[in-house]
C-alpha cells in the first residue's frame, strides 16, 4: 500500500491536474497524484490507427508540459519526504567511501605524463601533465571546476593535445544535450583561442601541422553527419566538408591513429562499417577508403608500421583478426592473424612492437591473451574469481613490453596493473580506494545459470554479505540491460554497498541482447527476437526465487535506457513477480519513436529494433512496447526517472508512460516520476552530485523493503 502522507499544498495547473488530498476508507488524508489531461491524438501507420491520449506531452516548450513535470516532481518530493533523512544518510555514505583527492594512474606520451585528479570536495576533475618525469612541476591544462562556475550542468569531453604538445582541444556541453562546442587552449600562454566550433560531438583529430583539426558536426537529429576541417585562426563558417554521410542509418566519426600517422574517418551503422584514412602530414589530401561498406560487414582498423590490423566479422560471426598492407586495403588482401572460433568472441586488441594483446570473451567472461609476433609464446592472464571483468587499459606507445590492463569484480575495486609480457610479472599500480571498513572477504560472489523459456542457459552474477541465509525472504535487486550487444559485466560499484550492507542481494542478469555469450547472444535478443531479452530476465528472477535468495514480496528490478524498456516490458508481462521497479530514462514508447525519423537515434537503430514502416516489425514492436501495452491491472511500486534535455530517450516517453499507468493501474502502489529539469540522459554532472539520485533510488527500495535505517 502507498504511504499515507499529510496533505501538502501543491500549486498546479488545473488544466492538466487534479491536485489536493483524498481520504481512504479509514478517513486518513494522503496526497493525490497529478493527473495528466487526456487529449486524443490518432496515429496511423500500416493502415492501423492508435490513439495516444498523452501525445501532447511531446511539446517541450509548452508551459502546461513543464507544469505537469514539475507537479510530478512535487508529488515525488511529498511521497518521499519521510525518507529524506535516509536519503541524506545514504548520500553521505556513498560520498564518504570515495577518496576525496583521487588521481588516475599517469600514462606517458611524447615526453609528458598525463593524468586527471580531483581536489577535495570538488565536483570536477583537473586535467594535468608533467614533463619527462613524475617529479617535475605539475601543469594544470584544464581546471573544470573553475570552468564550470555559474553552470548547473558542465561536461568536458575528449581533451586532445596537438602533436607539438602546445595546444589542447576539448569539447564542452552546458545543457546535457550532447551537443559540444569545441575550444582550443594554448598551453604555453594559458590563453583560450577565439576559435569556438559549435554543434560537434566534442572530438578533434589533430593533423601533424599542429594547426589543422578534423571534427564531426551534428544535424538536427543529433546524428554526426559531416566531418569538417578547421585551421586555427580561420573563419569557422569557411570550414570545408571533407565527408558527408548522407545515409541516415549511419553516423560518422573521426580520430587520429595510435601511430599518429593517419587521420581515421569511420562511418558506421548497426550492421556495417566503412573506414577512410588520410596521412596526418598531408591534411589537405584526399581520404582513401579501406574497404567500401557492405551490408553485414563490420570491421575496425588499427595502424602499425606498414599494415592495418583489422577486427572483423568477415566470415566470422564472433569476429577475428586480420591484417592488410596500407597500400592494399581492399578485403581481397586481408589475411588472417587470429582465426575465428565458435566459442570465443574477439572484442578488442592492442598492437605492440613484439606482442599482440587480445580481449576475448568466453563463457561470459573476459580473458586477456598475450601473443608474441615470433610465435614463441601465447598465454592468458590468470584471474581467480568466479565472476570478473578485465580490459586493456591505456597503452599509447608501441615500443613497450609492458601491457597496462584493468581488472575488477563485484568485490574487487577497479585495479590498474602493469604486466611485463616477457617475464609475466604484474605490478598493481592502483586500486580504487574504498574509504572506511570495506573488506572484500565480507562478501560472497556467485555465478548461477537460469533456464530461459526456450531452454537456453542464462548466466546470473550476484553478490551479498557472508552469513546471508537463503530463506526466500531477502530483498534482492536484479539489474538488466540486454541491448545493442553491450555486455553487462560484473564490476565493482561502491555505492551498492549501501544496499548490500543492509541485507540486499545484488544480481546482474546477463540476458540475450548483450554479447556475454558471443555474437549469437546479441542476435537472439534483437529485432524479431527481442522478446527473448524480456523472458530471459523473467527466467532469472524466477530462478533466484526458486533458489531461495528472495521472493516476489522482496524482489526488485532496475534498468536504464534500453534497460528501462526491459523494465517496462517485464512489468507488463509479470507484474506479480516484483515488489518494486526502478526504470531510469526508459525507452518505453517504442513504436511512436521508431516511426519518427526526426528523433535522435531513430534512423541509426532500424537494425536494432526494426523499421516499423515494415508491417512485420510494426506488429512485433507493438506487441511488446511498454507504453502501448499498459493494461487495467495491478502493477508493482515504480520509480521512473528522466531528464528534460535527454538526447537519447526523450523525456516525454517516461512522462507519457507514467501518465498512462496512473490512468489504468488498479493498485495502490507508489508510482513516481522524477524529472531532472536541468539534466539529460546521464543525469546531473559532477563527481558527487550524481549520487543524490542514487540515494533517492536506494531510499525508495529500502522503504519498500521495510528497512528504515
Amino acid at each position: 500500500m502507498r504511504k499515507k502522507l499529510a496533505c501538502t499544498a501543491l500549486v498546479l495547473s488545473l488544466f492538466i491536474l487534479e491536485p489536493g488530498c483524498k481520504k481512504d476508507s479509514e478517513g486518513t488524508e494522503f496526497i493525490k497524484p497529478p493527473v495528466a489531461a487526456k487529449i486524443k491524438k490518432e496515429l496511423t501507420s500500416n493502415g492501423q490507427a492508435r490513439v495516444d491520449d498523452y501525445y501532447w506531452l511531446n511539446e517541450r516548450d509548452n508551459p502546461k508540459v513543464i507544469a505537469y513535470l514539475e507537479a510530478e516532481n512535487a508529488y515525488k518530493e511529498a511521497v518521499m519526504k519521510s525518507t529524506v533523512p535516509l536519503q541524506e544518510k545514504i548520500f553521505t555514505e556513498i560520498v564518504s567511501r570515495m577518496k576525496q583527492t583521487d588521481m588516475s594512474v599517469p600514462f606517458k606520451k611524447k615526453g609528458y605524463y598525463y593524468y586527471t585528479r580531483y581536489d577535495e570536495g570538488k565536483e570536477y576533475p583537473l586535467y594535468c601533465r608533467k614533463k619527462e618525469t613524475l617529479e617535475a612541476d605539475e601543469e594544470v591544462m584544464l581546471d573544470v571546476n573553475a570552468m564550470a562556475e555559474g553552470h548547473d550542468y558542465y561536461d568536458v569531453t575528449s581533451p586532445s593535445v596537438s602533436s607539438n604538445n602546445d595546444i589542447i582541444a576539448f569539447g564542452v556541453d552546458v545543457v546535457s544535450r550532447r551537443k559540444y562546442t569545441l575550444y582550443f587552449k594554448n598551453l604555453a600562454t594559458g590563453e583560450v583561442c577565439e576559435d569556438q566550433i559549435p554543434n560537434t560531438n566534442g572530438v578533434a583529430a589533430w593533423a601533424n601541422d599542429n594547426k589543422t583539426v578534423f571534427y564531426g558536426e551534428k544535424d538536427e537529429t543529433l546524428r554526426i553527419h559531416k566531418i569538417k576541417k578547421h585551421v586555427l585562426g580561420s573563419e569557422i563558417s569557411d570550414d570545408p566538408v571533407v565527408f558527408h554521410e548522407t545515409d541516415v542509418t549511419f553516423e560518422t566519426y573521426v580520430y587520429k591513429s595510435k601511430s599518429e600517422k593517419f587521420i581515421i574517418l569511420t562511418s558506421q551503422s548497426t550492421l556495417s562499417t566503412e573506414y577512410r584514412f588520410l596521412a596526418s602530414d598531408t591534411p589537405n589530401g584526399p581520404f582513401k577508403v579501406v574497404h567500401p561498406r557492405e551490408r553485414n560487414l563490420e570491421y575496425h582498423i588499427e595502424h602499425f608500421k606498414d599494415k592495418f590490423y583489422i577486427r572483423t566479422n568477415y566470415q566470422a560471426k564472433n569476429f577475428k583478426l586480420m591484417a592488410t598492407p596500407v597500400d592494399k586495403t581492399a578485403k581481397a588482401n586481408w589475411v588472417d592473424i587470429l582465426p575465428h572460433r565458435q566459442d570465443v568472441l574477439v572484442e578488442n586488441f592492442a598492437v605492440f612492437e613484439h606482442h599482440l594483446v587480445v580481449s576475448e570473451r568466453k563463457d561470459g567472461l573476459m580473458q586477456l591473451r598475450i601473443i608474441r609476433w615470433d610465435s614463441s609464446d601465447d598465454h592468458y592472464l590468470d584471474f581467480d574469481e568466479e565472476a570478473y571483468f578485465s580490459y586493456i587499459s591505456t597503452n599509447p606507445e608501441f615500443d613497450s613490453d609492458t601491457l597496462r590492463f584493468g581488472y575488477t569484480s563485484l568485490t574487487t575495486p577497479n585495479s590498474i596493473f602493469d604486466y611485463n609480457m616477457n617475464t609475466k610479472e604484474r605490478e598493481l599500480l592502483k586500486q580504487e580506494e574504498v574509504v572506511g571498513d570495506f573488506a572484500p572477504t565480507n562478501y560472497r560472489v556467485e555465478r548461477l545459470m537460469a533456464t530461459a523459456k526456450d531452454g537456453t542457459k542464462v548466466p546470473i552474477s550476484l553478490v551479498y554479505r557472508r552469513g546471508l541465509e537463503k530463506n526466500g525472504r531477502n530483498p534482492l535487486l536484479l539489474y538488466g540491460y540486454g541491448s545493442y550487444g553491450y555486455s553487462t559485466d560484473p564490476t565493482f560499484s561502491s555505492e551498492y554497498l549501501s544496499l548490500i550492507d543492509r541485507g540486499f542481494v545484488y544480481a546482474i542478469a546477463h540476458i540475450r541482447g548483450g554479447s556475454e555469450m558471443g555474437r549469437s547472444w546479441y542476435e537472439d535478443g534483437k529485432l524479431l527476437k527481442k522478446k527473448n531479452t524480456f523472458t530471459d530476465f523473467i527466467a532469472c528472477a524466477e530462478h533466484l526465487v526458486d533458489q531461495k535468495f528472495t521472493s516476489p514480496e522482496t524482489l526488485f528490478a532496475a534498468g536504464g535506457s534500453a534497460g528501462g524498456l526491459l523494465m517496462g516490458a517485464v512489468v507488463n508481462m509479470r507484474p506479480d513477480l516484483f515488489k518494486g521497479i526502478i526504470a531510469a530514462v526508459p525507452f518505453v514508447d517504442v513504436v511512436t519513436t521508431m516511426l519518427d525519423s526526426s528523433i535522435p537515434l531513430t534512423t541509426s537503430e532500424y537494425d536494432e529494433w526494426g523499421n516499423p514502416a515494415n508491417r512485420e516489425y510494426y506488429d512485433y514492436m507493438l506487441s511488446y512496447s511498454p507504453y502501448d501495452n499498459v493494461e487495467v491491472k495491478d502493477y508493482p511500486a515504480m520509480l521512473v526517472s528522466t531528464g528534460l534535455h535527454d538526447s537519447q530517450v526523450q523525456y516525454w516517453e517516461p512522462a507519457k508512460w507514467v501518465a498512462k499507468l496512473r490512468s489504468l493501474k488498479t493498485d495502490d502502489n507508489i508510482l513516481l516520476l522524477h524529472t531532472n529539469m536541468g539534466g539529460g540522459h546521464s543525469g546531473v554532472s559532477g563527481r558527487f552530485r550524481m549520487y543524490k539520485e542514487t540515494a533517492l533510488e536506494f531510499a525508495f527500495l529500502l522503504s519498500l523493503a521495510g528497512i528504515d535505517n
